[in-house]
């Protein structure tokens, strides 16, 4: 049969999940190796997520990837983005075992595929792996035999659940593997340490087994160590070394053969080594082992840690939802659910999905969304998100978004995207770690050639002891993990928060921010009228007066009219019957409202009408410079009330503006309104700097004049106008509640409508880049100081040697200390 065609991926983004890193030199070169293949734009690995996003110009195959990435010594596990996952063939043509065999080599040949199995009896083929189902048919159709598909195991597309059932396993095998290895190095350590530790023990050795009997013993549970639980050292780190790409595994791996090799000579062939040189190093092979498996031990469970943010936003997931369908109400999965659906909620649920309230009112929780405590009133027309939280009351709601279009499955997306970005802190670090090991292995090099020339008898114990310190003190783990792991605790804290970092970048230019623009409409303000001022004249009821006016203007079109309107709505004021209603043009609206003649508009209409408006005079004067434009309203023939319309301050809107200032930010106003208004409004709110009557277009040049004028500038906004300047600025940052072409736009998503999400986002990036420079400084402080150490450097002067058991202790210090100080960002706390 003819072979299909080999599927390709179209130019995009394409993820890899990624098997066997260990350290920043993992990540180095695998970035080179995917840089490598023809269309591929660029690419970012991320240690801790242990995942590549490659950026592509061009239709590439998947298999050609994963192909560049094995080629390299790693390996890509199942994965449902574009892989086939666990694929079950049927196969036809198949009559004795070298068929079998024959068909399995072909599988296993294809790139990306982990495991095959091919049984005779079935005639079928199981494949684990990340190659597509057309390419393992065209490769067994290569060997001679006829191929279809039957079948995807189930599950293989939740590649969430997958990922942590390899989590689960690497970490078990991690569990077995140490605890293996400690109970085999115990007697070692004990036995070699113990001579020189303990008084008494090396004359009770020589006085029972020998101290050749216990090199033997020795020997025997130290190559249990080293070629079981520490054979993954050797199995990636020697290959790599071949390949003249050491990397963390290598050092391990050169470091522990050669105590192991020497002390192998010692045992066995003593005669090979000078005069006064014959000693035994197992222990330090055997403790380095067990060691370094603690701490791949303890990462792993810290690097599961600081991916719970997202673990637990996935967690708010309801699994079924109540849907009414064919006059009856059914239980139903999630996945079941299509937009339309009329679901019902009862008290204290879990919304399932998206959608607007039908029947029914209540409060929700909303706090996972906005990271704002207080439960929203939702009635008729009200929208709700999935995943928050029905409190006292039952409602009916129509769903809107299900799936992966969702805002939990949007936010869950964000986060991920942010936590596998790579920084511009961190392309520094990459430059570093490309050189890093090769540089290591020549500086043991040196050391072992310095100490056999110069050093003390005996040279040659000197000299091995030393190199071998100098390879294991400087694994570059703590490097890699040091920028990684402080992101995805960061991104995952503010995501908690109601802080969305929709690009990882925007966590370190946020911080160096010099001024923050605000669109007004909208992002200052409310973003629509209200009534907010409504003073009377002596002899006039306020509930009447509001009811007479609401009757009048309910008449008219104007959005001043309709915030009348429903501010009487919202006393319960119900208006009298109008009659006669006339637009005036330029001047304002009269109508008979009950019994009542109501005439209301400017102060020249109440002129034209004969009334004096000068009782009012105080209050238009400060209606003036509050930036609002008064009206006025006269009842039969007197003149009764001063009104303004405007839209309001949001009331977290100035403490926002004073912690900015705290901040030591300048705080500036974009807005399309007039300069008096947009003057009125800055002076009430203290802020410094005002671009008015702007339009869309001006924005964007009123955001660079700004950066121009102080420096790197975020920009905050709401509307579809917005989006050009939340694109200009150096971070944009979208109101959560605004359209979603501004949120596509922004870097940055504030979940809740409050501003004090902008000084909080800014908090958050200055504490989470504090956090990685802090890391870094150690890390690269670690080593810098330490390989002096470990090559003898303070031998001559002070007598000090930095044994390789130390030095693998230190290590696996080292990456701990990291991952801890990454993880007090889960404690990050907003600002009130």
């Amino acid at each position: 049969m003819n072979a299909p065609m080999r599927p390709t991926d179209m130019p995009g983004t394409i993820s890899l999940p990624i098997e066997g890193m260990t350290c920043a030199s993992c990540v180095g070169r695998i970035e080179k190796a995917l840089k490598a293949v023809p269309g591929v734009e660029h690419v970012s690995v991320n240690l801790a997520t242990e995942r590549a996003s490659i950026t592509t110009n061009a239709a590439i195959a998947r298999a050609t990837l994963v192909e560049a990435v094995e080629r390299t010594g790693y390996s890509v596990p199942v994965s449902s983005a574009g892989s086939a996952g666990s694929t079950e063939l049927a196969i036809e043509g198949m009559t004795c075992a070298s068929c079998v065999g024959r068909v399995e080599r072909a599988l296993k040949a294809v790139p990306g595929v982990s495991y095959a199995v091919v049984n005779l009896v079935t005639k079928r083929a199981s494949i684990h792996g990340s190659a597509d189902a057309a390419t393992l048919i065209a490769a067994i159709a290569a060997a001679g035999y006829e191929a279809e598909l039957i079948g995807v195991a189930a599950g293989s597309g939740d590649e969430d659940a997958a990922r942590a059932e390899r989590k689960d396993a690497e970490h078990r095998e991690l569990v077995r593997a140490f605890t293996g290895a400690a109970v085999l190095t115990a007697p070692v350590f004990a036995i070699e340490m113990g001579a020189h530790l303990v008084p008494g023990v090396h004359g009770l050795i020589e006085a029972t087994i020998g101290m050749q009997w216990s090199w033997y013993i020795q020997f025997a549970l130290t190559t249990l160590v080293l070629f079981g639980p520490g054979m993954r050292f050797y199995s990636k780190g020697l290959p790599a070394l071949w390949r003249l790409a050491p990397d963390m595994n290598s050092l391990v791996a050169v470091g522990t053969l050669a105590a192991y090799g020497y002390s192998l000579v010692a045992t066995f062939a003593p005669g090979l080594l000078p005069a006064g040189t014959i000693n035994v190093y197992y222990e330090a092979a055997a403790v380095i082992v067990t060691l370094i498996l603690l701490g791949r031990l303890l990462e792993a469970r810290a690097k599961g840690r600081t991916s719970e943010a997202i673990k637990r936003l996935a967690g708010l997931q309801a699994k079924t939802a109540r849907v009414r369908r064919d006059d009856a109400t059914l239980d139903l999965p999630i996945d079941s659910v299509v937009p339309g659906d009329i679901v019902e909620v009862r008290p204290g649920e879990r919304l399932p999905v998206d959608g607007e309230v039908v029947e029914g009112a209540s409060y929700v929780d909303e706090s996972m969304i906005t990271g704002e405590p207080i439960p929203v009133a939702k009635t008729v027309g009200s929208g709700i998100v999935g995943g928050t939280v029905n409190q006292t009351g039952a409602f009916a709601f129509r769903a809107t978004a299900v799936g992966g279009n969702t805002v939990l499955s949007q936010i869950i997306r964000m986060v991920e995207e942010a936590q596998g970005s790579k920084l511009p802190i961190q392309a520094l670090v990459d430059r570093v770690t490309m050189w890093f090991v090769p540089a290591v292995f020549a500086v043991a090099t040196l050391t072992f050639a310095a100490w056999l020339a110069f050093g003390p008898s005996p040279a040659l114990t000197f000299a091995l002891v030393n190199a071998v310190a100098v390879l294991i003190i400087a694994c570059p783990c703590a490097m890699g993990l040091a920028t990684p792991t402080s992101i995805m605790v960061g991104t995952g804290r503010g995501a908690e928060l109601g802080v969305l970092f929709r690009r990882g970048e925007a966590l370190q230019l946020l911080k160096d921010a010099r001024v923050v623009a605000f669109d007004k409409t909208g992002t200052l303000t409310e973003g629509k009228p209200a009534l907010t001022d409504l003073e009377l004249a002596a002899g006039f009821d306020r509930s009447a007066v509001l009811g007479l006016v609401a009757a009048v203007e309910a008449m008219s079109e104007h959005p001043i009219a309709s915030a009348i309107v429903a501010a009487a709505a919202a006393e319960d004021i119900l208006p009298p019957a109008v009659s006669g209603f006339q637009s005036v043009t330029g001047f304002g609206v009269a109508a008979k409202a009950g019994d009542s003649r109501v005439e209301i508009g400017a102060d020249r209409y109440m002129a034209r009408l004969g009334h004096d408006v000068a009782l009012f005079s105080k209050v238009a004067a400060r209606l003036g410079d509050e930036g609002k434009s008064p009206l006025y309203a006269a009842i039969d023939g007197k003149l009764a009330a001063i009104i303004a319309v405007a839209d309001p301050i949001k009331a977290t809107t100035p403490t926002a503006i004073k912690a900015l200032h705290a901040l030591g930010l300048k705080v500036a106003m974009i807005t399309g309104d007039n300069a008096r208004t947009a003057k009125a409004i800055a002076a009430r709110l203290g802020i410094d700097e005002v671009a008015a009557e702007v339009l869309p277009d001006g924005k964007v040049n009123a955001v660079r004049r700004l950066r121009a004028r102080f420096g790197k500038i975020a920009f905050v906004g709401d509307g579809i106008n917005d989006a050009p300047a939340l694109a200009e600025a150096d971070v944009g940052l979208a109101i959560g509640t605004g359209t979603d072409i501004a949120i596509e736009a922004a870097d940055v998503v504030l979940m809740s409508g409050s501003l004090q999400g902008v000084p909080n986002a800014i908090a958050l990036s200055k504490a989470t880049i504090g956090n990685i420079r802090q890391n870094l400084f150690w890390a690269f402080a670690y080593n810098t100081a330490l390989i002096p150490v470990a090559a003898g450097l303070l031998y001559p002067a002070y007598g000090i040697l930095l044994s390789p058991v130390f030095a693998a202790g230190a290590m696996a210090l080292s990456s701990m200390f990291v991952l801890g100080n990454a993880l007090r960002l889960r404690t990050f706390k907003m600002a009130n």
